[in-house]
């Protein structure tokens, strides 16, 4: 019924890390080859918990976006855009916030983990509250059914699938609704007809997950329905009305292996990084000054790769040979610390120099940035107004 499209976004925190980069951008490089890809600058998010410094957030938004392209983000094949240029996503907000529960946003897990955490910051504010909300209608908006997240979000994503579910039931039920999913039915042909009887009772009378998905399978490969009469089937299919907004699928990504120079997660409030856009040498110098096997305190004493910062840079970048020779040369001290640091040098510098290079256009001519980011903002426009225009129908807002 919906078109294979993923949606992500990142806050704007400036510059990017190698952090950045391997738990997310690699990612959505990949992802843009697949799918119809939205990519967002959340700047509506960063005022959640930095109300009180909006000053910082453009300045971020526009050095974020140049390291997204440094790092192979295509802008033919992805739209790039920034939150607050599109107002859809707060009307839907407003509007999905008059149907959800209270309680449902209070049991979100990273509510009060982030007030436990964030102690120097009052969030006792109605927008961290409701951000959970506001990320249901980033995804919501452009009908995206798949979210590139890490574990720790998945319930984030579970969130708006209920909330997705529950706007379908209040306001999918059409006036004949029954009568008009009956009459597309016969449009399918006798035996399609008789099939597709089945599987919805099947499903919604023994709950048997496979024959909801042969069903929709079924309702995709026909070609001579209406639009319409599609999402009515797959309402109907389901037990509910018509499907106007799309229920995402997580898709879980793989938890980032990039530490910190000190070996603890890369973060800038770590002061541990290396940024995208680095000058080379001093990239060298922190690598060089990274600490090592605490133990290892003369050259010609044996280390413990399993305990040194370097050796979790070496499983990211370094082959089979290298970290064989890393293993045998430390533990038997036959190499030293600088001799181990050498291959991460050259191998993270190799990754990063094309970074620079295409980071380096879009410094020397800043328009070209602010041009991506215009024609992506038209395009996410367009399609937010085309959910937007389903929604207030639906709802009886549209006075027409």
């Amino acid at each position: 019924m919906f078109a294979d499209r993923v949606l992500s976004g990142m806050r704007p925190t400036g510059n990017l890390h190698l952090g950045h980069y391997h738990g997310v951008l690699k990612n959505w490089v990949e992802l843009q080859q697949k799918y119809e890809c939205l990519f967002f600058v959340a700047d509506w998010h960063a005022l959640t918990t930095h109300y009180d410094s909006p000053e910082i957030i453009e300045k971020n938004a526009i050095d974020m976006v140049i390291d997204w392209l440094a790092a192979g983000v295509d802008p033919s094949k992805a739209v790039l855009f920034i939150q607050s240029k599109v107002p859809a996503h707060a009307e839907l907000f407003l509007l999905l916030s008059m149907m959800t529960p209270l309680g449902w946003l209070e049991r979100v897990p990273t509510y009060k983990d982030q007030q436990e955490k964030l102690t120097e910051k009052d969030l006792s504010t109605y927008g961290f509250l409701g951000y959970p909300l506001l990320q249901s209608a980033d995804i919501l908006i452009y009908r995206a059914n798949r979210v590139p997240v890490g574990e720790d979000q998945a319930p984030h994503i579970e969130f708006t699938r209920e909330i997705c579910r529950r706007f379908n039931h209040l306001y999918g039920k059409q006036s004949g609704f029954e009568e008009k999913a009956e009459a597309a039915i016969k449009k399918l042909g006798s035996k399609k007809s008789k099939l597709y009887r089945e599987l919805r009772n099947r499903y919604q009378e023994q709950g048997i997950e496979s024959a909801l998905e042969e069903g929709k399978s079924l309702l995709n490969t026909q070609q001579n329905l209406s639009m319409g009469d599609k999402e009515r089937l797959f309402g109907y299919l389901e037990g509910g009305g018509k499907m106007i907004l799309c229920e995402p699928e997580t898709l879980l990504t793989k938890a980032s292996r990039m530490p910190g120079l000190d070996g603890q997660k890369m973060s800038k409030s770590y002061n541990n990084t290396i940024s995208l856009r680095e000058d080379p040498e001093s990239i060298r110098k922190k690598i060089r000054t990274m600490p090592t096997d605490p133990a290892r305190v003369r050259r010609s004493d044996p280390g413990n790769p399993a305990v040194c910062p370097v050796w979790q840079f070496h499983l990211i970048y370094s082959n089979d040979e290298t970290c064989k020779w890393v293993q045998h040369g430390c533990t038997s001290a036959e190499i030293g610390c600088l001799d181990c640091k050498g291959p991460v040098i050259e191998k993270v510098l190799a990754e990063l120099e094309p970074m620079r290079e295409r980071a380096r256009i879009y410094e020397e001519d800043p328009v070209l940035v602010r041009n991506i980011i215009a024609d992506g903002c038209e395009k996410a426009n367009q399609l937010a107004e085309d959910t937007m225009r389903d929604i207030r129908s639906a709802i009886g807002l549209n006075y027409s």
